[in-house]
């Protein structure tokens, strides 16, 4: 068959239907093959379908630069979400008049601030009273000449603080002898005033002085630079080499052996939760300046008699480093959907996030319009995740027993109704989309998704991992790197000495001055020395003092 030259114009207007120019002009009639048009079709399908991505794209773009984090759904979506919520229990059930167990959520309140300094300092806070009075002449009355007499007293409280301060602290240790014995037989007896270890040998580091300064960079994010420049404002030279020394010198001796007292007490627990996130280590051996390394986080789950919230600095993202730290582990891990997790060995069960599963249909409803949104399938996916995180909020002052029953009764059902319905949106939904994306990963993910179910003790989502990660990421975006792996692995051992400090409702500078003085009078032959200095153990001076 004979085929005309095909015009590429001409074709343009046939398929996007361009009515005008088709009106204006008489074109002729092109003839093609059926293989050239099923080809034509095809990489119009194709353009459009990269189109859709690219919109999605820009429109998380857009989402994340100006958008607010929040995952919660619009209120234009909460109707449909109790109407949903609904259907999909009633069709799980077998009947459409089925409802949900109604749940209660505890109330709570907020104490509203008076504006009286007395309702925001801790108990124990230290008045200054000043009184201020009229002279003797100021209080003559100007009618009668008399003496006027104190009627009434107006307090005005006012909040006062200073800069930190520092001064030089001297340590004079004296020498006896006997003179009686050098004057007999010619030898005196000496005897030295026995003195007090020291922090770092060799530098006029104090405990007080390393525990700011640790302070500093890992609870307020403060680069050491910016400390640096600090000190000099207030006449201080002490360089940011000085510091860095004495934070690694600090940790590698006195806060290793905590830390590792920490690791062992992790590995007995039964449930964790695991996260890491991305660090540039500037001079890693055999590696350029711009690799990413990477720190992970570990940590205890609610059911845990006390918090314990360990980082640890690794060159990758390799499972051999998680199998390997978590080799005396056996139970259950929260984690997200990395691989990398699913390779650790059989006695490790992982148990998937639903916060991720949810935030996936978050960022496929952000990708459409606000008038499409309500009725389509990525709210309906956001809706049945949601309903769960309702659910689960219910139960949360339940035994893990009671837990682990009142879900299988109200929130298997809404896991039934929405694998089907995932089967069945799978199957019209565009692989590269960003919806195509949220139901891959939902289907990909639902052997550990479902997995809280087994055990009462089990939570919804991996949240408490990601809030342990969040303050090294905070202090991240100050610091930017670490110059060598030794800082990396400093850093580790800080962050969570700090970090499992704060969750034991421990004031961080106080814990290290605390364990920075007494650490090294103490004998270090055993692990019992480095028990004795977990934040469980800490002193009541070192609790956050409360309002």
């Amino acid at each position: 068959m004979k085929t005309l030259v095909f015009c590429p114009v001409l074709w343009y207007h046939f398929l996007m239907g361009n009515e005008k120019n088709t009106a204006a002009s008489t074109p002729e009639m092109v003839t093609i093959s059926r293989a050239e048009y099923d080809s034509q079709q095809a990489q119009l399908t194709e353009l459009k379908l990269q189109n859709q991505w690219l919109l999605e794209q820009l429109g998380l773009a857009k989402k994340r630069q100006f958008g607010t984090s929040s995952e919660r759904l619009q209120e234009s979506l909460m109707d449909q979400l109790s109407l949903m919520a609904n259907e999909a229990e009633a069709y799980a059930y077998g009947t459409k008049n089925a409802t949900a167990e109604q749940v209660e959520v505890k109330a709570h309140a907020r104490k509203r601030q008076s504006g009286n300094v007395l309702d925001i300092v801790p108990e124990g806070t230290p008045t200054e009273v000043v009184e201020h009075r009229l002279c003797e002449e100021e209080r003559t009355c100007d009618t009668c000449g008399a003496v006027m007499a104190e009627i009434g007293k107006e307090v005005r409280r006012s909040l006062k603080m200073e800069p930190a301060r520092f001064w030089i602290r001297e340590d004079v240790y004296y020498t006896y002898a006997c003179k009686q014995c050098e004057a007999e037989t010619g030898e005196g007896n000496l005897r030295k005033t026995p003195k007090q270890p020291t922090l770092c040998p060799g530098s006029f580091a104090s405990p007080e002085a390393v525990a700011h300064i640790m302070t500093q960079k890992f609870v307020m994010y403060s680069p050491l630079y910016r400390l640096e420049q600090e000190f000099q404002r207030q006449g201080l030279k002490l360089s940011r080499q000085t510091m860095a020394n004495w934070i690694l010198q600090a940790s590698d001796t006195w806060l290793r052996p905590v830390y590792d007292a920490l690791h062992r007490k992790l590995c007995r627990e039964t449930v964790l939760h695991g996260d890491e996130t991305t660090l540039q280590v500037l001079k890693e051996p055999g590696r350029t300046s711009t690799s990413k390394s990477y720190m992970w986080v570990y940590r205890t789950s609610g059911c845990a008699e006390y918090p314990i919230v360990l980082y640890e600095y690794q060159p990758s993202r390799k499972a051999e480093h998680a199998a390997a730290f978590l080799k005396d582990f056996s139970g259950w891990l929260h984690a997200d959907g990395y691989q990398g997790y699913h390779k650790l060995p059989e006695n490790i069960r992982v148990v998937g996030c639903w916060a991720h599963a949810r935030r996936k249909f978050d960022e496929a409803l952000q990708t459409l319009p606000k008038e499409k949104r309500q009725e389509s399938l990525a709210a309906t996916g956001e809706c049945y995740c949601t309903r769960l995180f309702q659910l689960e909020q219910a139960l949360v002052e339940l035994t893990p027993e009671e837990r682990y029953t009142k879900r299988l009764e109200l929130e298997k059902p809404v896991l039934d109704a929405l694998l089907v319905w995932a089967n069945e949106a799978s199957a019209k939904t565009a692989p590269k989309s960003a919806l195509g994306k949220a139901l891959h990963y939902l289907r990909e993910q639902w052997p550990y998704l479902v997995r809280y179910l087994e055990d009462g003790r089990l939570e919804l989502s991996n949240n408490r991992a990601e809030r342990s990660i969040k303050p090294f990421v905070m202090g991240r975006k100050n610091w930017l790197f670490s110059n060598t792996p030794a800082g990396a692995h400093s850093s580790a051992v800080i962050y969570s000495l700090i970090e499992t400090a704060k969750e034991n409702d421990l004031d961080p500078y106080r814990y290290l001055v605390w364990l920075l003085n007494h650490a090294p009078g103490l004998s270090r032959t055993d692990e019992v020395w480095a028990e004795s200095f977990l934040p469980v153990n800490a002193p009541q001076e070192c609790k956050i003092p409360k309002p």
